[in-house]
């Protein structure tokens, strides 16, 4: 992580700013039901689902992080954030995904659609930081909006938001608060977290997570929690992720937080073979699986719905990050489909109020450190780290 975990850490502590340069309306043309077919363009694939073609090509641009359009996670929330308004104002859209992860493939593919018409490119997830750094000066007349993080060079040398982007960044911490909060409320006091790569943004929704739990327990005068706590290293659905997922199961583990996109889908697997539970993350996940009780959720279609608009309506926020945290109800948890019994709505009202409220204090990662035991200074909770 080196030095991204501090500058990270640091942005999230900015003021949310929705003022900045304005854009030339790209609107006009006719939508249609998405279909999606699959072509080589150039050196890299670019896989489509997108509306009817105008004359000008699709004017509105998703390029896909390391997971799929159907993730049910951090891809699909921003694409239907953008696919809606999209359709809501008969405008072109298409995605595009990359062969690889790498920088040079991102930055390929953002070229690609840029020649396909784009005028405004949305990237989701913080690999795209260099890429969006290096396409900001490449394609000035181009508008981008960045999920997850904030532009900067190879090195993280230099840090630099020119006024056609648009970084957005979420306090995961806030979310992974409430999911940790409501467990524990809602009698669960064995506990797992199974993040995917140690990123800034999946270790502060482990240290919410795990304040959260600290916080009900010593609401309920209860000292036994206990936290299962790793990072895969990926963002990948494996046999390995599942098989950890499953062991702490079998040891006594009554529900898992899966933080890091298709690492869910290990431990969904793993809790509908024991008949355990599950928390969600990024987007409300109770529709992929009966397991899940609750997710920790980023508004990431509001976010890049509100983006898209303001770029159409000439208020473009450029040259500034924009946080979207409780204060803003940028974040929170999806009561109306939670699957609690005892946490109940009156509950979650009051100690969302609190955060909002800033009367909740949450402790931020210490830089080149992703271990909660050594920045969280629990009374009721025990972490065991596994490394």
């Amino acid at each position: 992580m080196k030095k991204r975990a501090l500058a990270l850490a640091m942005a999230v502590m900015m003021t949310a700013a929705l003022s900045g340069c304005g854009s030339s309306n790209q609107g006009g043309a006719t939508t249609a039901a998405p279909e999606t077919t699959t072509a080589a363009e150039k050196t890299a694939e670019t896989t489509a689902a997108a509306s009817e073609k105008s004359d000008s090509g699709y004017a509105l641009a998703l390029v896909t992080d390391l997971g799929t359009i159907d993730d049910k996670s951090f891809n699909q929330g921003a694409w239907e954030g953008m696919k809606k308004y999209a359709e809501e104002n008969n405008i072109s859209y298409k995605y595009y995904q990359p062969q690889e992860g790498t920088t040079d493939s991102y930055l390929e593919t953002i070229g690609l659609a840029i020649e396909g018409g784009a005028k405004l490119v949305v990237c989701p997830g913080f690999l795209f930081e260099e890429p969006v750094f290096l396409a900001q000066d490449q394609h000035k007349d181009v508008h981008f909006i960045l999920l997850d993080g904030e532009p900067h060079n190879g090195d993280y040398s230099e840090f630099r938001t020119e006024a056609n982007v648009m970084p957005i960044l979420f306090q995961e911490d806030e979310p992974g608060f409430l999911a940790g909060y409501a467990a524990v409320k809602d009698g669960y006091t064995k506990l797992g977290f199974l993040g995917g790569m140690a990123v800034p943004a999946v270790i502060r929704y482990g240290y919410g997570f795990a304040e959260g739990a600290d916080v009900a327990a010593k609401e309920m005068g209860i000292d036994n929690i206990e936290i299962m706590y790793n990072y895969t290293g990926a963002f990948a659905a494996t046999p390995e992720a599942q098989s950890m997922a499953a062991s702490w199961y079998q040891n006594g583990t009554e529900v898992i937080f899966g933080c890091g996109g298709a690492v869910g889908n290990s431990v969904m697997a793993a809790a509908e073979e024991k008949g355990t539970k599950v928390i969600g993350v990024d987007v409300d996940q109770s529709y992929e699986s009966n397991t899940v009780i609750t997710s920790a959720m980023k508004e990431l279609s509001v976010s890049v719905y509100d983006g898209v608009k303001a770029f159409y309506d000439n208020s473009f926020p450029g040259g500034k990050t924009s946080i979207f945290t409780a204060k803003n109800d940028g974040i929170g948890l999806p009561m109306d489909t939670s699957k609690f019994t005892k946490f109940t709505q009156q509950d979650y009202d009051a100690i969302f109020t609190q955060l909002k409220d800033g009367k909740i204090e949450l402790v931020q990662p210490s830089q080149d450190n992703n271990n909660p035991t050594v920045d969280l200074k629990l009374e009721k909770t025990k972490i065991n780290f596994v490394e």
